[in-house]
């Protein structure tokens, strides 16, 4: 039996740290959206063994890829012992602050409790996706929403203007590791732009709220970051943004022709990675097909 998976990339639009813990992790705020770049992901189940094939080279096909951990965990949770292949076919850039590999692992416990008829509910599978990233419980919960703790505990969020975004990738990747040992958080700013309370109570403006506490540091060392933001406001965006641990930014546009307009100039001048997608603002639909 055969199941197609879509996974979905998120985007940060807002990021504040708070703190640094105990276990080496990071305290934040976050309010985090997918988008429809999407991997799409194959599931063989009932195979002897948990194998993990993707033709991109950055991407690990062993049990260091998340996707392999979500689908041992699961098994082993539902005492199957059987395995599963899984080939991902890859859109989301890789290492970009994207969240491609939480994602996959996601799509892997939420295509897997599908097929095995639900035995798991939410809840079980958010838990089993803190096992795994701290992203994954995002992904499994599949809708907007405010993540606090080191991005694990989340409430919904609604009211999210549906806006399209221009992502632009310059083709290198960023160790998140890297990113939050460098931080210092004496220089954090988006205390200052949003409080947690206020983000609750009076909602995101995507022209003023747009805020990201690690840009400063993936800034030094890649000031392409600032120029790719640069660009995207020059034609046309409202708002401008690093995603995550970075590298990628995105542009926020209010239409679709203005942002398509923005990708053919930005294409045909510049030597980076560009991606049209659009905010899923209502729950995620891993759209899971039985391909026989």
């Amino acid at each position: 039996m055969r199941l197609k998976i879509l996974s979905p990339a998120k985007i940060n639009l807002f990021l504040q740290i708070t703190g640094k813990r105990s276990d080496g992790y990071h305290d934040l705020i976050s309010l985090m959206c997918c988008i429809d770049l999407c991997d799409t992901l194959s599931l063989t189940v009932g195979k002897p063994l948990i194998t993990v094939r993707c033709k991109h080279p950055a991407v690990p096909e062993d049990e260091t890829n998340l996707a392999f951990l979500a689908a041992d965990f699961f098994l082993k949770s539902l005492n199957k012992n059987e395995g599963v292949d899984i080939f991902i076919e890859k859109r989301i850039p890789v290492a970009a602050g994207l969240g491609g590999g939480s994602s996959n692992a996601a799509a892997v416990l939420r295509g897997l409790n599908q097929y095995y008829g639900y035995p798991f509910s939410l809840e079980d599978l958010i838990s089993m996706g803190r096992t795994i990233g701290a992203d994954v419980p995002f992904f499994v919960f599949g809708k907007p929403a405010i993540a606090t703790g080191i991005g694990d505990k989340l409430e919904t969020y609604t009211g999210l203007e549906k806006l399209m975004t221009l992502l632009i990738y310059s083709g290198f990747g960023l160790s998140t590791a890297t990113i939050y040992k460098n931080l210092n958080l004496g220089l954090t700013k988006c205390k200052k732009k949003l409080s947690y309370s206020l983000l609750k109570k009076q909602g995101f403006n995507a022209r003023n709220h747009l805020c990201n506490d690690l840009e400063t540091v993936a800034e030094l060392a890649h000031p392409e970051i600032i120029a790719a933001k640069e660009v995207l406001l020059a034609h046309g965006a409202i708002g401008a943004l690093m995603s995550g641990s970075g590298p990628t930014v995105f542009g926020l546009f209010s239409d679709s022709v203005t942002a398509r307009k923005a990708y053919q100039i930005i294409f045909k001048q510049y030597n980076w990675q560009l991606y049209l997608a659009e905010m899923i603002t209502q729950d995620t639909e891993y759209r899971t097909d039985n391909a026989g």
